[in-house]
This record gives structure tokens, C-alpha cells and sequence, in this order.
């Protein structure tokens, strides 16, 4: 039985992926969170960002962002690449992540979900069914307190997923 706080897999980064990959085994839909996922905390779209997603189009993915920021973050974070987005999600709530599958008019097994939180991003996923994977922070010294104490209850999860898994931190 799968543990619900670990990750299906693990990327250092979303901008280092092969994507193309994960459309020839079938997955058509790409949900992702922003904080430290695309971006480091609180920071604006970045060039990097709106190359990626327009690679990811071309390829042939429908996207959404799925974030616990307020509406005016998120609009504004997405305005240039115009995709949408579940603002005020509430993850680990599965609410957001099936809303954004309803978005993209996909069922949940043709879709993946990218996030850094173990505790909001993977565990909200999980509980959805969606297929979660883990990525390495950008940044985590733009971390407020708060993720930054999540992080820290995070790391007996994350040592043991990788134990598991045969994985090097």
C-alpha cells in the first residue's frame, strides 16, 4: 500500500524534465504549483517559465496551475502564458486538483501534479488520486517561516522515501 505523504517520483527540476516522455506514456494534462516549484517564492514569471510552458503546449499538454496564493497572485503569475488556475486551493484539500482536472476536461490517470510541499502539494494529489511527483525546491531561502517549519517536519518523510526508493539526497 502506497504511503500517502510519499511522492509517485522525484525531479530536481521542472526545467530539466523530459516531458515529451510523460505524453508518449499517455498523460495529456500537467497541474502544477507555483512557490519554488516554477518559481522562488513570491517571485514573478520569469522567461524560464514562459519557455516552458510554451514548450509544453507544443507538445500537446493541457495545463493548470493549482496554488494556495490569493486570485491577484496567481492572475497575475499566469497572465503572460495565459493558463489556468484554482487560486486559494486550500491543498491538501483535493478540491483544487479535481477542479483543475474538470478544467482540462481530463480524467485523473492522464494526469501528473509537480510541487515542492510534501504536506500541501503531494498529500493534496495523493488524496485527489492524481499522480504526484516531488520536486526539489528552487530556492528555500525565500521560504517564509512557515514552510520553512514544514520543510523541517518534512525531512523524516522525504529521508525515508528516498531510502525506499534507493535515492541519494
Amino acid at each position: 500500500m502506497k504511503n500517502i505523504l510519499f511522492p509517485d517520483r522525484y525531479i530536481k527540476s521542472v526545467y530539466t524534465h523530459d516531458f515529451s516522455e510523460e505524453y508518449k506514456d499517455g498523460k495529456r494534462g500537467l497541474i502544477f504549483d507555483i512557490d519554488n516549484t516554477l518559481v522562488p517564492h513570491d517571485h514573478k514569471a520569469t522567461k524560464e517559465y514562459i519557455e516552458l510552458i510554451k514548450k509544453l503546449k507544443d507538445i500537446g499538454f493541457s495545463i493548470t496551475i493549482v496554488s494556495n496564493n490569493n486570485e491577484e497572485r496567481v492572475k497575475d503569475f499566469t497572465r503572460e502564458t495565459n493558463i489556468p488556475y484554482v487560486y486559494m486551493a486550500h491543498k491538501p484539500s483535493k478540491k483544487g486538483y479535481l477542479k483543475a482536472c474538470d478544467i482540462m476536461k481530463l480524467e485523473r490517470d492522464k494526469v501528473l501534479f509537480f510541487g515542492d510541499q510534501i504536506y500541501t502539494d503531494i498529500l493534496g494529489a495523493n488524496r485527489a488520486g492524481i499522480e504526484s511527483v516531488l520536486v526539489e525546491p528552487l530556492d528555500k531561502s525565500t521560504d517564509i517561516k512557515k514552510i520553512k517549519f514544514k520543510r523541517y517536519l518534512e525531512k523524516p518523510v522525504i529521508n525515508c522515501f528516498f531510502k525506499r526508493k534507493g535515492l541519494q539526497l
